[in-house]
């Protein structure tokens, strides 16, 4: 059986000396895992659609494993979508993840496949009871945790009424850094990021430029900088890796738009996806792999 959840209140010694200050704090907190990480620095949050596309998917993954491998813990709300594959990418890097919930640790929601890792290998928070269940008013109060105990905030995939806009909106009032990763301005999922670009988020497309901004340096920081330089060597190939940049397409659409006869790309795409360039997904779907 699980050991019960470490509960805290504001004159305990080991409460987050980033909940102090903020509007509204809790006035408990109830933890399950590893209770030391709220000490631990820097800490990013990663936000975004429940409803990511594949592209979405991806990109959380991709800078929640970067960003811990130098050294921050990655915070997001376990929520279906970007939040999981946040948390996801960082447990497969080795890093440490935080998970703030909308209703008791006991019974984490929603249900996860990885929740045991995420448990044994991180942390759940909660400023709601043990034993309660999810409300929708919820998830706004949940929102604000996240903004006060990052010293940032990254969104990735947002529509122009997302709860990852609340996310983001508390962590400007509250003095925090917000990053958006821009998306095509013809999805609905680009339109949240889109208006927080507007009202003065960073945009950012890699890791490092994150690490810049903060002006965090690490020895991942080198990595994570050429890591963006590597490319195919074949003239052909760069021509199908240049064209799956922020895009994910069938094999149809990459003989077009690259203009290759569909059996070479075929066999391009099987080099590439051999040598962990490129990921075929559901559909016969073609993107970049997670660490381009």
């Amino acid at each position: 059986m699980d050991a019960a959840p470490l509960h805290l209140t504001p004159t305990n010694p080991s409460w987050p000396a980033r909940l102090a200050g903020i509007p509204n704090p809790p006035s408990e907190i109830w933890l399950r895992g590893r209770a030391e990480l709220l000490q631990q620095n820097p800490c990013i949050a990663i936000v975004g659609s429940r409803s990511a596309s594949g592209y979405g998917l991806d990109q959380a993954a991709r800078f929640a494993d970067a960003l811990a491998r130098a050294g921050f813990v990655i915070i997001s709300g376990m929520a279906r979508g970007v939040d999981q594959a946040a948390h996801a990418g960082t447990l497969a890097a080795g890093g440490a993840t935080i998970a703030v919930l909308g209703n008791g640790v006991q019974e984490p929601w929603p249900r996860w496949s990885s929740l045991r890792d995420l448990t044994e290998r991180g942390l759940l928070l909660s400023e709601f009871p043990p034993g309660q269940s999810p409300r929708r008013h919820h998830f706004p109060l949940r929102n604000r945790l996240i903004a006060a105990l990052a010293d940032a905030v990254l969104v990735i995939e947002a529509a122009h009424a997302s709860g990852s806009l609340i996310t983001a909106h508390w962590a400007l009032d509250m003095g925090r850094e917000v990053f958006a990763l821009p998306g095509r301005v013809d999805h609905a999922l680009a339109t949240g990021t889109l208006r927080l670009l507007r009202e003065g988020a960073r945009a950012v497309g890699s890791p490092a430029q994150i690490l810049s901004d903060l002006c965090f340096e690490s020895e991942a920081q080198d990595t994570l900088f050429s890591r963006q330089e590597i490319r195919p060597q074949n003239k052909d190939a760069c021509r199908i890796f240049d064209t799956l940049h922020g895009e994910t397409l069938d094999i149809n659409d990459l003989a077009e738009r690259t203009q290759l006869p569909v059996p070479a790309l075929l066999a391009h795409m099987a080099q590439m996806e051999l040598s962990g360039l490129v990921t075929r997904g559901p559909g016969g779907l073609y993107r970049l792999s997670n660490q381009y």
